[in-house]
């Protein structure tokens, strides 16, 4: 029996995004509804429409190849999408919540772009054009899905999280709630320094 090609493992790995970013269209309204903080919630919403043009696209990518189109089912998001179930079922305060919830999707828009650039050279080694086309329009939208994530994660979600740490320690007197509430009005996208993503 021949071995398998790399054709073989290309379909397999396209099989295996299109499985994620389905699980990922009923993960997202999940992360979305458990957001406190208004401009993550919009993120994550915007990124569901995003990831359902993401399966679109793979079913595109199939036809160009003229694969029929099914997945396989992807273990490694399952893996971080059972891990962001943990988290919101903690008992944390909104803030860590939120960069909780940062975090959780970072997960995922990482292990998409290292399988997305994955697929883009293995398209490109077989001359691909089409489906190298329509993977790199993808790759590009998690790119600046992560990128948003960092960015409200260092605008002041992290911080704000932070702040109520410091606050309980200090014995301020502030309840997690109370110092919640006297961040949000506070902390603006280019207030305080910036912080590392995790």
């Amino acid at each position: 029996m021949a071995d398998g090609t790399l054709h073989d493992a290309f379909l397999d790995e396209l099989r295996d995004a299109y499985d994620a970013e389905k699980q990922l269209t009923r993960a997202l309204p999940k992360l979305a509804k458990a957001a406190s903080s208004p401009e993550l919630r919009t993120a994550f919403e915007k990124h569901l429409e995003e990831t359902r043009g993401h399966v679109d696209r793979l079913e595109r990518v199939f036809e160009s190849l003229d694969e029929k189109v099914r997945g396989k089912h992807c273990d490694g998001i399952a893996g971080i999408i059972e891990e962001g179930k943990s988290v919101m079922e903690e008992d944390f305060d909104e803030a860590t919540m939120d960069a909780c919830l940062i975090a959780g999707g970072q997960r995922a828009e990482h292990y998409e772009m290292a399988a997305y650039g994955t697929l883009i050279a293995w398209a490109q080694a077989m001359g691909h054009r089409e489906a190298v086309d329509l993977l790199q329009q993808t790759l590009a939208e998690e790119k600046a899905a992560d990128k948003k994530l960092s960015q409200l994660a260092e605008g002041g979600i992290n911080q704000e999280a932070a702040d109520a740490v410091s606050g309980q320690e200090e014995g301020e007197g502030e309840t997690p709630s109370t110092a919640r509430a006297a961040g949000r009005r506070s902390v603006s996208a280019s207030d305080g320094p910036k912080r590392s993503r995790r």
